[in-house]
Parts: C-alpha cells; sequence; structure tokens
C-alpha cells in the first residue's frame, strides 16, 4: 500500500474515532454542561410569557437555592409552536436543552421524535410513586401504560362569563348557561351594537374539547390509542353540530369574531366587548382579579340533550433529551421530582389556575385559601374530576396534531366567511386524513 493512501486511512479512523465519541447519542455526551459556577446545568426551555413566565422563573430559584449541586437556567422559547420547531432542529444534538416544555398535541410527535429519555426510565429505577400524580392528567399522558414526560402545566376549558352583565340583561348570574341552545340564546340577550353575547377564539384546541364533551373521538382506532390513525372523525353528527352552532350564532350576530390571538380575546372579555367566552383555566387568575366586574365560571357546553362526558387536559408537559450526559438527566428528574412536590403545586396553582398535578397539592394551605377566595377556580377542577374515562377525554394521538390544529383554525374562519357547515366538516376531514396518511408513510420508514 502506498504511503498516502495509509496515511489517509490512519487520518479517517482517527475522526470516526474522536468523531463518535464526542457526538451526543443515546447514552448522553461525554461531560454534564456546567454553569459559571461549576453546577451541573439544566438548561429549561419554556413557552411561558408574561406573568406565567415569572411563576416558572419562581419554580427555578426556588429549587437552585434548594441544593448546591444543580443550577437550571430557564430559557423562554416563543409560542409553543416557536419552541417545538426550535427543538427539531437541535433535537438529538449536543446543542439540545435538557428539558423542553412542550404543548399536550405534541406528545406523538416527541415519542417518535427519538430525542427523548422516558421519565418514566427515572420512576421505574427508583420506585417512585406514580399514584401520587393526578389520574385525570396521567390518562392523558401515559400511552402503553408509559409516562415519557412529566406533566406541568394542565388545564382544560372552561366558560367565563360576566355576571355585571347577566344582571343588566335579567339572566341569573349564578347559573351560567350549559347547552349550545343555552348559549345562543343568552348570547341573544347579551348583545348590544358592537358588544357581542359569545365567542370562541379561532384555535382547533376549542373543538377538540366541545368533541371530547360530546364522547366524540377527534380521529379512528381508539383516537390514536389503540392503532395507527388514518381517519379524522371530525366531520361526523358531533363536529358538525359544533360547526352548525357557530353558524347560527355568527348569523343571528351574537357571536364576535376575535380572531387566533389569545390576548386579543381576553382583551375583548376584560373590556366588556364580549359578554361570554372559551379560555383555559390557565387565564382564571388574570380574569378573577384584573376584570372590572365580577367574573363567573362555568362547564364546557354540550349540545341541548346531551350529558356532559368531560373534557381533554390541555397545557403542556415536560420532557428531557436523551443526547445531553447522564449527569444531566439526573439533574433534571430531580428538578422534575422538585416541580411535582405538592408544595411546588400548590403556589403553581395558586398563582396560575392551572390544576396541580399532585394529588396532595389540595391539602396545601395556600391552595385550599386560594380556592376559598376564588371559587372560580373549583369549576375547572370539578369539570375534571367529573370528566368520564374514555378515548374522548383521553385525547387523540397523532404526530401532526398541530397542523392538524392549524386546519381546523382555518376552516371556523371560513365558517366565518358564509361557508356551509357540512362542506366545511367533510373538507376539514379530507385535509386531516391527508395529514395522517403523509404523517404514516413517514414513520412508515422510520
Amino acid at each position: 500500500m502506498k504511503k498516502w493512501m495509509l496515511l489517509l486511512l490512519v487520518f479517517a479512523l482517527v475522526v470516526s474515532v474522536f468523531g463518535c465519541s464526542n457526538s451526543a447519542g443515546s447514552d448522553g455526551k461525554t461531560e454534564a454542561r456546567k454553569s459559571d459556577d461549576g453546577k451541573i446545568k439544566v438548561t429549561f426551555w419554556h413557552a411561558m410569557s408574561g406573568d406565567l413566565g415569572k411563576h416558572v422563573q419562581t419554580i427555578v430559584d426556588k429549587y437552585n437555592a434548594s441544593q448546591n449541586k444543580v443550577k437550571v437556567e430557564a430559557v423562554f422559547q416563543g409560542s409553543y409552536e416557536e419552541a417545538l420547531t426550535k427543538l427539531k432542529s437541535v433535537g438529538g444534538t449536543a446543542e439540545a436543552p435538557t428539558i423542553v416544555q412542550v404543548n399536550e398535541v405534541g406528545t406523538k410527535y416527541m415519542i417518535d421524535s427519538g430525542f427523548i429519555q422516558p421519565v418514566q426510565d427515572f420512576m421505574d429505577k427508583e420506585k417512585y410513586d406514580i399514584s401520587q400524580l393526578e389520574p385525570g392528567i396521567l390518562s392523558y399522558y401515559q400511552v402503553d401504560g408509559k409516562l415519557y414526560s412529566l406533566p406541568f402545566n394542565a388545564s382544560n376549558a372552561v366558560l367565563f362569563y360576566n355576571k355585571d352583565k347577566f344582571k343588566a340583561a335579567g339572566l341569573n348570574p349564578e347559573q351560567p348557561p350549559k347547552t349550545f341552545g343555552e348559549i345562543r340564546e343568552a348570547a341573544k340577550k347579551l348583545s348590544k351594537g358592537d358588544e357581542k353575547g359569545f365567542a370562541i377564539l379561532i384555535y382547533g384546541w376549542f373543538i377538540e374539547q366541545l368533541l371530547a364533551n360530546q364522547g366524540a373521538d377527534f380521529v379512528d382506532q381508539g383516537n390514536g390509542r389503540s392503532g395507527t390513525p388514518t381517519k379524522s372523525l371530525i366531520n361526523g353528527p358531533e363536529g358538525l353540530a359544533i360547526f352548525k352552532w357557530l353558524d347560527d350564532m355568527n348569523k343571528d350576530g351574537s357571536l364576535g369574531n376575535y380572531g387566533r390571538k389569545w390576548d386579543d380575546i381576553l382583551a375583548a372579555f376584560q373590556a366588556g366587548k364580549v359578554a361570554m367566552y372559551l379560555d383555559t383555566t390557565g387565564d382564571t387568575t388574570y380574569n378573577v382579579q384584573n376584570a372590572p366586574f365580577q367574573v363567573g365560571t362555568g362547564y364546557l357546553p354540550v349540545p341541548d340533550g346531551k350529558q356532559p362526558q368531560g373534557v381533554v387536559i390541555g397545557g403542556a408537559s415536560l420532557w428531557m433529551m436523551k443526547s445531553v450526559a447522564q449527569e444531566e438527566k439526573d439533574a433534571a428528574w430531580d428538578f422534575m421530582k422538585f416541580v411535582a412536590k405538592p408544595e411546588t403545586q400548590a403556589e403553581w396553582a395558586s398563582n396560575t389556575g392551572y390544576f396541580p398535578i399532585t394529588k396532595a397539592a389540595y391539602d396545601q394551605k395556600t391552595l385550599k385559601d386560594t380556592y376559598a377566595k376564588y371559587p372560580q377556580f373549583l369549576t375547572a377542577v370539578d369539570q375534571l374530576h367529573n370528566s368520564k374515562s374514555s378515548t374522548a377525554t383521553q385525547g387523540a394521538l397523532i404526530s401532526v396534531f398541530p397542523e392538524a390544529r392549524l386546519e381546523v383554525a382555518t376552516s371556523i374562519e371560513k365558517l366565518y366567511g358564509g361557508q356551509d357547515p357540512q362542506s366545511i366538516v367533510d373538507a376539514l376531514a379530507g385535509k386531516i386524513n391527508k395529514l395522517l396518511e403523509e404523517s404514516n408513510k413517514v414513520n412508515a420508514k422510520k
């Protein structure tokens, strides 16, 4: 063999050996990242802005002060969608964060991504008592009996309404409407000029909640929990009922359209421009403490003649990356256990309106005092605890859920533009079916 060929072979072997030893793999990097003061650094990407972001930082600060080996650094990454997009560009590499907050519809994608270290691995290793966690929340995040991430900010959808406007319209402020028909009739009485009686954010999550409350799955194969889904069920009678309801109110002028931004519909409610609207329980604290009127809360409505079946858990969970060093993983798990403590969860729930993920948090004085002062919080809690366990209330598992939600939002806009509800839900089902088909092809090649 010529000398230059031998040198080239040796060089290739050296590059291969050193390249493999420094790359991020399932066993983690060779060394944990460290903070400036020499502690193990846990980088925590989150999507909580405003006051919610401040409360996240409070949890981080308290954890960092509770021990001297780990330093968690919370980094805001924009919306859920923006954070997930950023993760996709670094997942599985040395640039990945230690922990990332991903909203609930990213669950299937994260499991299939190959980026994550299931928290169940740590729970099994130290025999962590998973029964201490809220069963209604676990029902969403457990897949085939395994918990891949730690639930964090758990929510469901509730009806917020202006009690002062109810009184002025001759409605009982202590009896919020419970059905589609009751909301429509109340909305007519509450509408006056530019002030509308009811509104719903143009966001797919609320359609999913209204489906689940009728006991309807979003996709086939047991909502994707018993097999790979291939068909959307959104154009069934339950989905059509939702779109017809919104269409009727849009046509009679009692429905307000405040677009796709959470802040816009929240501001409209606070300003008295809309008397009732659907929102996440995560906005309970803000609404109750900041509205210049008495705020009431009610259950998610159902079509007339139907009994509510319950709600799907919303919000997000914390995912651990497998491409980081084992020391970082251990540190991340220690932080997650701190997050799940009853004391931490009671304070988090009191400050935000999200559910505590730990059952014992309800026994903490902090949370008891909050619920006594603001009984509006209990609507969402009772709604969760009264939900009937089914594939509908467990929520759908599809890897293209974010994309499907965008299609739902676009369909709502078309409805408001005057298109027929039946044609809209049929077209929407077709688009989601196409997304499922393309996703299943990609996953089949993995």
